[in-house]
């Protein structure tokens, strides 16, 4: 009964007018924001640290939030329209809302994208009221061993699910490893792989990478290879989900929450594992593989958005109660604390249990914003099909320029992000997957420092992840990801 007082409280301390004012703007900037391919809810809530300084404590987390949230949201609208994810979090959105658009099915596939993220939203908040602490203690048991097998979990699924073989998806996922090694060495310190270059001393960026490989290389290779050829984008189709859409689509956004909400609350690569594991589950279980990478099925689309907003509302559990980030921008929401001279943790509910619970309860409020804010708007994002082609990748081009130098001012990264742009193309024209490249890179780093603090903690034996039981139980899994379909095509052949 303490927490539903708690939460009522919160709800009066949300609801004031000014409160209400930041929530409503945070969702539609962080909507705008996602629908730009390059700008991030991580960069702009960076951005506008300096401006909400002098904003109280409880609107200004309450705005951020807004932004966070909301920028799910407006990624998957570009990823389903123009193939082109304005978050990492919406990378597999576009694989099938991009070919249900081409296929006449935009609306639909908006609209699943829509009441997926708020009934994801809204049973992630209640979790988050209801077991945030208890969550968290979990977390806290899980080691480098742990993290490590779920990375390589994560892995083998993107390679084996992806692209149109194993050795591709592979191939793809080991060049994203090897971005990830450039800079300095996160053990050591010392620098590697930088080529005497100064720009790659603190890495590549992974927004340079995204936007490289789907915004530039979708729009090049549009007009190398499709620049004369009739596709159908500027079919509409109807705005609403039709019966059996919705059939297809809630046993999709219930498994999507339960996968997204336990990878938000830890530190194992933010949206993007619990993601493409939802799209590899969805694949599996559907009873319509052959719209999977062909006309594009609506769980591919219901599945992956219900878990990436599953997920980033489960990063608040381990910001608030344990005061760890599991995303950038839970880091940049941290420091947005500390400018306050709040510190998250167990006692942030103790000393500041009205921006806590404020915060908690804006997260309702804010699925509800967005909600009402982007059903009604479907027909017009579906508008957006009917923008001539030239037009069209010449905007993409022209936000994913102002968007990357907008982040350092640098024209170096300008020449990084194009000549990705160059590598997405070759990697589209042979049939490689893109995914797995920014996968490798987001993960590999953070997965070779998890598996060298698993060795030390095992004083240099590899049997460390065999000893533990929750490691032991994930590499099993990764094996069988990586042995039964071989085992059933064989079986097949016979």
């Amino acid at each position: 009964m303490d927490i539903w007082q708690q939460l009522l409280n919160g709800f009066v301390t949300a609801g004031t007018p000014i409160n209400l004012m930041w929530a409503f703007v945070g969702c539609v900037l962080g909507t705008a924001i996602g629908v730009l391919p390059g700008l991030g809810p991580a960069v702009t809530v960076a951005m506008l640290l300096p401006i909400t300084s002098q904003v109280e404590p409880t609107a200004s987390m309450i705005f951020f939030a807004g932004i966070y949230y909301g920028a799910m949201y407006g990624g998957s609208t570009t990823s389903i329209l123009l193939n082109t994810p304005g978050e990492t979090g919406t990378m597999v959105t576009a694989l099938e809302g991009f070919k249900m658009a081409k296929s006449g099915r935009a609306g639909a596939a908006l609209a699943t994208s829509a009441i997926g993220s708020f009934v994801a939203g809204t049973i992630a908040t209640v979790l988050v009221t209801l077991f945030a602490p208890i969550v968290a203690d979990y977390a806290v048991q899980l080691g480098p061993p742990e993290y490590f097998c779920l990375m390589l979990l994560a892995f083998t699924t993107v390679s084996a699910v992806l692209g149109a073989s194993t050795l591709r998806g592979i191939t793809a996922l080991f060049i994203g490893l090897a971005i990830g090694l450039v800079g300095i060495d996160q053990i050591t310190a010392s620098v590697r792989y930088t080529g005497g270059i100064p720009e790659f001393m603190d890495g590549i960026e992974v927004v340079l990478i995204a936007v490289g490989l789907f915004a530039i290389g979708e729009a090049l290779y549009t007009t190398l290879y499709e620049g004369r050829s009739e596709v159908s984008l500027n079919k509409s189709g109807r705005v609403h989900m039709d019966r059996n859409d919705w059939k297809r689509s809630w046993p999709a956004w219930l498994r999507g929450t339960a996968l997204g909400f336990p990878f938000g609350t830890i530190p194992a690569g933010g949206t993007e594992i619990p993601t493409f594991l939802s799209y590899a589950v969805e694949r599996k279980l559907s009873k319509h593989k052959e719209e999977f990478g062909t006309t594009g099925a609506i769980e591919g689309v219901a599945g992956p958005e219900a878990a990436n907003n599953a997920a980033v509302t489960g990063t608040m559990v381990p910001l608030l109660t344990l005061g760890i980030p599991t995303s950038v921008t839970t880091a940049i929401l941290l420091s947005a604390f500390q400018n306050y001279g709040l510190q998250p943790g167990p006692q942030l509910f103790q000393t500041s249990s009205t921006l806590v619970w404020g915060l908690i309860a804006s997260l309702y409020i804010g699925n509800v914003m967005l909600l009402v804010l982007n059903l009604p708007l479907v027909g017009l994002w579906v508008k957006l099909l009917k923008i001539p082609k030239p037009q069209l990748y010449a905007g993409i081009l022209i936000f994913a320029t102002v968007g990357v130098y907008g982040m350092r001012q640098s024209a170096f990264d300008l020449y990084v992000m194009f000549a990705v742009g160059v590598l997405g193309v070759l990697l589209r024209r042979f049939d490689f997957p893109t995914a797995p490249v920014i996968v490798g890179m987001i993960l590999g780093p953070l997965a070779e420092a998890q598996l060298r603090n698993a060795l030390s903690i095992g004083e240099g034996h590899w049997s460390v992840f065999f000893q533990r039981p929750v490691s032991l139980s994930i590499l099993a899994v990764v094996a069988a990801v990586l042995v039964l379909p071989q085992l059933m095509k064989l079986r097949n052949k016979r």
